[in-house]
């Protein structure tokens, strides 16, 4: 396949099929039921799965497939958050035994934990450099310094627009002892997550910043671009790339193509392992729900004429 050299170009051909490579399971049964239905716990009108009590409804129990995590997962929404249009409870559908939500300002003490919040602060580490540490108590550290001078005019504030650079080549850890055993996510506007992140509850949490990844989601957020990732997306590129630094990337698998810059993507190969325990679509299935939804879209709307894919790429 080759790859265009533009920036836009390139972009454009991924957004022919966007989930090119990715293992994700057939999810035909989405589209062949009719109505709504109630959730088995609260009784309340439900599509797939109920976003109150995070259940599928009776007619998928047995049916979605499961994806295990190899750390906890907590996602903790804005108030304001509309429940039916947030990507969080996906996660928690797919993931139930490793995902939790919860509705801020109700959070738990996180003061005991090994948790990041995964936030682009000023002081905000790379996974690459998460993983190479060798215990919380350095991670703690970590964030406490300026890691790496930003090029003028970038501002991880207000998310990459470069890769973080590292000091040294990609490795992969090969590691079963990481060193966090929970990651949180802010699900939420921008705006709102910035005032979240004021909480001295979660600002005093070790930050890491994931690479930058082009969004396929539907729901236009007015000003941001295109690597504002919808929360489900986030969190399958945090998973991503935790894997691949711990355990490695099976050269067969090739939806790595639609998880990173092209820079980013030249530095792969250092990642490659030959082992079943190497990153071969282990998560995808996260984007089980999104994808349906990505896709009933398209069915009904031009790619080109949404406003969510005409934000900016830089």
């Amino acid at each position: 396949m080759a790859n265009p050299k533009s920036i836009e170009a390139r972009q454009s051909y991924i957004d022919r099929d966007p989930f090119h490579g990715f293992h994700i399971d057939d999810n035909s049964i989405l589209g062949k039921l009719e109505g709504r239905h109630p959730c088995p716990k609260c009784g309340k009108s439900r599509k797939f799965f109920c976003y109150t009590c995070y259940v599928p409804i009776s007619e998928l129990e047995g049916v979605l497939p499961v994806v295990k995590l190899p750390i906890k997962i907590d996602i903790i929404k804005h108030k304001h958050e509309i429940d039916g249009k947030s990507t969080a409870g996906h996660a928690a559908i797919l993931a139930r035994d490793d995902v939790s939500i919860y509705t801020y300002p109700d959070i738990p003490d996180y003061s005991t934990e090994n948790v990041v919040l995964i936030f682009p602060s000023q002081h905000a580490i790379s996974i690459s450099q998460l993983v190479d540490k060798e215990n919380y108590d350095s991670i703690i550290n970590s964030n406490n310094l300026t890691l790496e001078e930003l090029p003028r005019g970038v501002n991880r504030s207000t998310l990459m627009k470069t890769a973080l650079k590292c000091n040294k080549a990609i490795t992969v850890n090969n590691s079963n002892n990481l060193p966090i055993s929970k990651a949180i996510f802010i699900d939420s506007t921008w705006n709102q997550s910035k005032g979240i992140y004021k909480d001295d509850r979660i600002r005093k949490i070790p930050c890491v910043v994931i690479q930058n990844r082009i969004s396929q989601f539907w729901r236009h957020q007015k000003g941001s671009p295109r690597w504002y990732l919808a929360t489900i997306e986030a969190i399958h590129q945090f998973l991503i790339e935790l894997h691949l630094h711990s355990w490695g990337l099976n050269p067969q698998y090739k939806g790595i193509y639609n998880c990173f810059t092209e820079n980013v993507l030249n530095e792969c190969e250092n990642l490659h392992r030959n082992e079943a325990n190497s990153y071969n679509g282990q998560y995808d299935n996260l984007l089980y729900f999104f994808k349906h939804m990505y896709d009933l879209i398209h069915a009904y709307y031009d790619h080109d004429n949404l406003y969510a894919y005409k934000r900016r790429l830089m």
